[in-house]
Formats: structure tokens, C-alpha cells, sequence
């Protein structure tokens, strides 16, 4: 299983994983457009017992487009969201794909709010699509 680190821009928050992400997904919705700075959000989502979270966080909570909530934990130093969690789905944490800072992480096999993709933006194609 492999061992990866996720981290904020300062070192001082981090979540170690073990094992390979149940999903790696983009997501075009304007939240995460907005909360990225980008124009979409990467993350890998891992089971809950494979991440270890060190270091101190700040948190906010952001409610979806479906009415679930996201808390979003971020160095409260450098600002980096090093990680997430789902009402509803406890059992996973989602890590941004940046926090790893590694190239050849795994692409994205899931991308969803499509309908608000910047026309620019091409996801894998073989990736599972959703409007």
C-alpha cells in the first residue's frame, strides 16, 4: 500500500495516507471553483482508518448544491486546505490533490458538475462524467 503526504503550504498540517484512494474525482461546481481559486477542484478520497491528521486546523463548513454540508480543515497559518470531510460520508476524507504536490499522482477517474465546466477545461476522458 502506498504511503503518501498531504500538506498545507507551511508544514505545520498534514494527513499521512496509506493505500490507494477510493475516488479521485474534479469537481466543477462553484463552490469548489470558488474555494480552490481555481477553475475546479481535484481530491482523492480515502478511507477514514488509512489518514492521519497532524498538526492544528481551522475549519468551515460550506453547504452543496444537494444540501450536504463539507468541512473543509485549513492551515489557520497559511490559509492551505490539507483536508475535508462530507456529512454523510463519515467514513472517507478527502484530501486536495495539490496538498500531495506530487505529479505523478493518479488522474481523475470522476468528474462532476460538468454543466458549470469552463468550456476551456478538458477532464480525462475516460473518466465518469456528470452533469
Amino acid at each position: 500500500m502506498p504511503a503518501r503526504l498531504a500538506s498545507c503550504s507551511c508544514g505545520q498540517l498534514t494527513a499521512r495516507t496509506n493505500g490507494e484512494p477510493l475516488r479521485i474525482s474534479i469537481c466543477h461546481c462553484l463552490n469548489c471553483q470558488r474555494r480552490s481559486g481555481s477553475v475546479f477542484a481535484a481530491q482523492a478520497r480515502f478511507a477514514r482508518d488509512n489518514v492521519v491528521v497532524s498538526g492544528t486546523s481551522s475549519s468551515f463548513a460550506l453547504v452543496g448544491d444537494e444540501g450536504s454540508r463539507a468541512h473543509f480543515h485549513f492551515c489557520p497559518t497559511c490559509g492551505a486546505t490539507v483536508y475535508f470531510q462530507t456529512e454523510g460520508a463519515e467514513e472517507t476524507i478527502a484530501i486536495p490533490i495539490g496538498a500531495f504536490a506530487d505529479p505523478l499522482f493518479p488522474a481523475p477517474t470522476v468528474s462532476v458538475y460538468e454543466e458549470r465546466k469552463h468550456a476551456w477545461v478538458a477532464p480525462p476522458p475516460d473518466a465518469e462524467h456528470f452533469p
